[in-house]
């Protein structure tokens, strides 16, 4: 999907490449329009509604924000500004890193990480939001231990 930020505008039109779809006409009532996630707190509030997690700073460094599991005190989101852009870290099934990597220009091998098993996303707008929740949900339930059932984007019913 490539979309379009559009400031002080009602529509924000969507174009949709993937699966042949029509561009889409989203309305929106005044405000920014954005359509992917881009920023920090857009990251950590999205990792906070995972079930059983917490924020932590463990260099003692505000630029570096992670949200980890309350059970095993393992990190699965990494936010940092890094060469004037934000990023993430997230932890990634090798079966599906290379996937991501290919995908998509932003995602790249984990900065500071084991590059087999961590991917990092640079948050420029490139990635759709909903990719973006998918491997924060996935780099979640490898840190805890889990298979997924189903894709964690939106309403998280398959959570528990």
């Amino acid at each position: 999907m490539v979309g379009k930020v559009v400031e002080n505008a009602a529509v924000e039109v969507v174009y949709w490449i993937h699966w042949g779809e029509r561009p889409k006409i989203i309305p929106q009532t005044g405000g920014s329009l954005k359509v992917t996630m881009t920023t920090r707190e857009e990251a950590l509030q999205y990792g906070m509604t995972f079930p059983d997690v917490y924020q932590d700073m463990p260099f003692h460094d505000t630029n570096w924000v992670l949200v980890r599991c309350k059970r095993n005190k393992k990190a699965f989101l990494w936010t940092y500004e890094y060469q004037g852009s934000m990023r993430i870290n997230i932890k990634v099934d090798p079966a599906w890193r290379d996937f991501w990597r290919q995908t998509y220009e932003s995602v790249i091998p984990g900065y500071h990480q084991n590059k087999e098993h961590w991917n990092t996303v640079i948050l420029d707008g490139s990635i759709p939001d909903d990719d973006i929740k998918r491997m924060i949900a996935e780099s979640y339930d490898l840190i805890v231990g889990r298979k997924r059932r189903g894709t964690h984007v939106g309403n998280d019913k398959d959570r528990k």
